[in-house]
């Protein structure tokens, strides 16, 4: 097996000085989580790496990177010192970044991010070898971390870039130096920081910063702020395809249907027909195939394999992920089915949900309430701004509402929420997931369809977790 980093790469890359030779097989940054081999990087964060370096070399790192000796670790332990962590952190990902021939991804956007990346993961993963970011690393840390992980014969590298604020992205981009950047969206998200959705806009627009001369923009045709986008791809001179309904859109999106759990799409890529079929249920999903089509496009793999493989791609846990609960431990039809959707949420991805529920099919006759019911259960959308309130109360209004049965909720600003409902749709409010989680037994019935929604601050999670408790959960 080939090391990752070598004493001799990693002191060239980061300009550290070391104590003996040693080989590195992967880097982490979480003690807890050491595979024998891996490099330690001692970031400072809520607590001080250094503080984990010594239980990080006696779980088996091949060495820990540090700026300093930390006490209680010998003099002639495999440190490597320098003089910024994080800093160094971001050399070994522009080492490994030069040293692969690799076509790499960065992804972005206000919804979807997560999502996109692991479709293009599963259809890629058929056709070459892939490295992608693990679960959401996006961040100052998380971005540097990935591509400090990728191996050098990587053949496809999927970046995920995340931000809360202006100018986060333009370094993460400039450090990725990607050869394709998809925006999936641009939505109301991290509204603290924003004054509209125009700025949110020019912030996802950074990721074009660290295109080359002739990259491609991946952008979704039919958001708002679509040619704030657009001119600043065009400003880095990188070629454009569209995706979305949009009639202009190269990877057009002309029909979704959705069916139990899996959404069929016909649509049209550069005029010519197509049909396939995604997993998991979702119209929102269906605009991210095409992103992710016109990915597999840009980095030269074959689209109709693509297009098929997409069939294989499955949420992830808290983003959309069914489970069967068995309500009874003998009697399997007593059951009902959970939609995880609890790792995240804003407006745009609150609609999205609230759709996928509406085209679920409840069971009737299973249960004492005789008929199958759509049931909602919604915690605080937070980082909104000024407009919380307002973003809370008017999911009333939207249409899938009006196909769902009961809407429980859980939080402050959800009860803005709460009293808009009509009567007869008004669950239960709690000020608290906790609180509202301790309610979950007494709020279905065998037949129903339940999904949770949240913010992951707002502790949605939690009620998942009281749901799965009920019975035998099982993952479909």
């Amino acid at each position: 097996m080939t090391p990752l980093w070598t004493t001799a790469d990693a002191v060239l890359a980061t300009g550290g000085t070391t104590h003996g030779a040693w080989a590195a097989f992967g880097v982490s940054i979480d003690s807890r989580a050491i595979e024998k081999g891996d490099l330690f990087v001692a970031l400072k964060d809520a607590r001080d790496g250094h503080e984990f370096v010594a239980n990080a070399l006696a779980n088996g790192a091949a060495a820990a990177m540090v700026s300093f000796r930390p006490e209680g670790v010998a003099a002639d332990a495999p440190l490597l010192i320098v003089s910024d962590v994080l800093v160094a952190l971001e050399n070994l990902a522009v080492a490994a970044r030069k040293r692969t021939s690799a076509k790499v991804v960065a992804i972005t956007g206000s919804v979807g991010k997560t999502s996109t990346k692991d479709m293009l993961q599963t259809v890629l993963g058929k056709q070459g070898l892939v490295h992608a970011a693990v679960k959401s690393l996006n961040n100052h840390w998380g971005v540097p971390l990935t591509l400090a992980r990728m191996p050098e014969k990587t053949e496809y590298a999927l970046i995920e870039i995340g931000m809360n604020h202006p100018g986060e992205i333009t370094p993460l981009s400039r450090l990725a130096r990607p050869d394709i950047a998809i925006v999936t969206t641009v939505a109301e998200a991290h509204m603290a920081a924003f004054a509209s959705v125009s700025e949110i806009a020019c912030a996802k627009a950074e990721i074009f910063e660290g295109l080359p001369v002739g990259g491609t923009a991946i952008l979704n045709a039919d958001i708002p702020t679509y040619d704030i986008l657009a001119q600043a791809a065009a400003r880095a001179n990188a070629t454009i395809k569209r995706f979305g309904e949009n009639p202009d859109a190269e990877f057009h999106l002309s029909e979704v249907r959705l069916s139990g759990g899996t959404t069929s799409v016909r649509a049209t890529i550069n005029g010519a027909p197509i049909l396939f079929k995604i997993g998991a249920p979702g119209r929102h999903l269906a605009s991210n195939a095409l992103a992710v089509l016109a990915a597999v496009e840009a980095v030269g793999a074959d689209l109709a394999i693509a297009a098929l493989d997409l069939a294989n791609w499955f949420p992830p846990q808290g983003r959309g992920q069914r489970h069967w609960i068995r309500l009874d431990p003998i009697e399997e039809a007593l059951r009902i089915e959970l939609i995880d959707d609890a790792y995240n949420a804003n407006p745009a991805s609150m609609a999205a949900a609230l759709d996928v529920l509406a085209a679920s099919h409840p069971i009737n006759g299973l249960g004492r309430v005789f008929a199958g019911r759509r049931i909602a259960i919604l915690s605080d959308m937070l980082e909104l701004g000024p407009n919380e309130a307002e973003n809370h109360r008017v999911i009333a209004d939207h249409p899938a509402v009006a196909l769902i049965d009961q809407i429980h909720v859980a939080g402050p600003l959800m009860r803005n929420l709460h009293r808009a409902l009509p009567a007869e749709k008004r669950g239960e409010w709690h000020e608290t997931a906790q609180e509202l989680a301790k309610r979950v037994h007494r709020l279905f019935d065998a037949g129903d369809v339940v999904m949770v929604k949240g913010s992951k601050g707002s502790k949605a999670a939690l009620v998942v977790d009281a749901i799965k408790k009920l019975g035998q959960a099982n993952g479909t």
